[in-house]
């Protein structure tokens, strides 16, 4: 059980939180009704995307099993065998998706968008440069798509571009990451990799983390809900310049939920930015 576990990778669902932002960003995460469609949402969401998990698992065990850190995976490590690894698949994806849609209709599409995205993602566009990273950016903006669906909450356009951008920040840092242990292995983890180079990642990143500081702050001085808004501001730049630290100098970026489970100035960072942000608008 714990090796199943393992495999579905639920640290892999702090992701899914981005559900539950149109709710937070409308002012409306305290109505109990919208909130219960919302987690059942992010239950659906979560066990589908295990799917994926699986999935790419399945696709990569080989080069799983050269990676310092997946060697130890349950499928690269032998302690579930592929057969059984299916036969998990297939149980969560159905358990999924009809859950969505229990839900909402639009929020299934949204989802089987999803997952035809993905397979086309493990299979063949995670090894195209840039278009890699873009799909993973994407993979978060869907998200927000089926909280609104859900909840029948319209997106800012805001939400939308500060979230694809913040999302591809990401992804370009654990592509860095794939680069140092290439430098420094010699082992490509990746395909892909012979797209990159730490000159371009190093000033893609820094373009998506400046980008990423502007509109956050544009979206805060134009809103009308409250003049002190822009004040949260601080606590986006430190969460970027932490990240920052962490990938160029500490040089371990290779996976942004872990560092959100893990690292403490991180943390502090998101609690200090939702708290301000709700103490003013809520």
């Amino acid at each position: 059980m714990l090796e199943i576990i393992k495999l579905m990778r639920p640290h892999q669902y702090v992701k899914n939180i981005f559900i539950f932002l149109p709710m937070f960003f409308a002012l409306k995460i305290t109505q109990i009704d919208l909130l219960l469609q919302a987690s059942l949402a992010f239950i659906a969401f979560s066990l589908t995307a295990s799917t994926i998990y699986i999935l790419n698992d399945y696709h990569d065990i080989e080069e799983d099993r050269e990676h310092p850190k997946k060697k130890n995976r349950p499928l690269a490590s032998g302690a579930i065998s592929k057969k059984e690894a299916l036969g998990i698949m297939s149980i969560l994806f159905l358990v999924g998706s009809l859950l969505m849609l229990s839900l909402s209709l639009q929020a299934t599409a949204i989802l089987l968008s999803y997952v035809v995205m993905n397979i086309a993602y493990s299979f063949y566009l995670k090894h195209v440069a840039i278009l890699d990273v873009t799909i993973i950016a994407i993979g978060f903006v869907l998200r927000l798509f089926i909280g609104s669906a859900v909840t029948g909450i319209a997106l800012s356009m805001w939400i939308v571009i500060m979230t694809f951008l913040l999302a591809l920040f990401l992804a370009l840092a654990k592509r860095r990451d794939d680069v140092l242990i290439y430098l420094s292995t010699g082992k490509k983890m990746r395909k892909v990799i012979d797209g990159y180079n730490l000159p371009f990642l190093d000033g893609a990143m820094m373009i998506m983390a400046s980008v990423v500081i502007v509109a956050y702050t544009l979206y805060t001085t134009s809103t009308a809900r409250d003049e002190h808004l822009y004040l949260t501001s601080l606590f986006v730049i430190l969460g970027i310049m932490r990240y920052l630290q962490i990938a160029f100098v500490e040089e371990n970026s290779g996976s942004p939920t872990k560092i959100v489970l893990r690292d403490h100035f991180t943390q502090l960072t998101l609690l200090g930015w939702i708290l301000s942000f709700g103490w003013i608008l809520y």
